[in-house]
């Protein structure tokens, strides 16, 4: 549940959760976000611009012409929320290519992890991952929780520009590049499905926060023929 609301700025207020960054942390700021939007398209909350959720924080905007920050905490506070995000999130499978050429940084993460690639692939695989939230880039998913024998730090020198597709691993998250953009991360493939579509100006994201991600490995030429 939340642990403060404080201000940000003059006109959002800055919900905490805690310090923690775990799966059920997360759940809390995703029921919130859900639960909010809800009240918003009931009309039962006014002025809220919009809700910016992270790992362990949910940052609400608000219009000062219509509300304030008192209003809108009080509000807030006597949410009764319930697991509304099981209602609204899903599960998504992602294809990626591992390959050679495609992926980029295994000579690095076996030296580190002291693991074959194979045996990294393994355990990237086995299990499912979920999103704790989306952005730096736009429709970026950050992708938890990388089991801990092949978590490792960002690149010492981030690259100019890592390819659209790109899927990276550092510490305990996986992400997907959705635009060519520079980055740290370790690359260790791609995948061929647009994750951003600033077309769709209703939802322009493949994956949102609380969703489940299930990843399956495709062939160089699966990429390459994708559709």
């Amino acid at each position: 549940m939340i642990k403060n609301i404080t201000y940000l700025g003059d006109a959002a207020l800055y919900c905490d959760f805690g310090s923690e960054i775990s799966k059920e942390v997360n759940q809390n700021v995703i029921n919130y976000f859900y639960e909010i939007n809800k009240k918003i398209e009931l009309r039962e909350i006014d002025g809220i611009l919009n809700l910016t959720p992270s790992y362990n924080k949910l940052i609400i905007g608000i219009d000062l012409e219509i509300t304030n920050y008192k209003a809108v905490k009080e509000k807030i506070l006597n949410l009764k929320v319930s697991s509304l995000s099981n209602q609204n999130t899903k599960k998504i499978k992602i294809p990626i290519c591992t390959e050679e050429g495609i992926s980029l940084d295994f000579e690095r993460l076996e030296n580190i992890t002291k693991k074959s690639k194979n045996e990294i692939l393994k355990s990237f695989f086995k299990k499912d991952y979920y999103c704790y939230m989306t952005g730096f880039i736009a429709g970026m998913p950050f992708l938890g929780d990388l089991d801990v024998s092949i978590q490792c730090n960002r690149l010492g020198t981030p690259r100019l520009s890592v390819p659209k597709g790109a899927v990276g691993i550092t510490e305990q998250f996986a992400n997907i590049y959705t635009f060519p953009s520079p980055g740290g991360w370790n690359i260790i493939g791609r995948t061929p499905l647009k994750i951003f579509d600033k077309e769709n100006k209703e939802n322009p994201n493949l994956i949102n926060p609380g969703d489940t991600i299930i990843f399956q490995q495709i062939s160089k030429n699966e990429f390459e023929n994708w559709k």
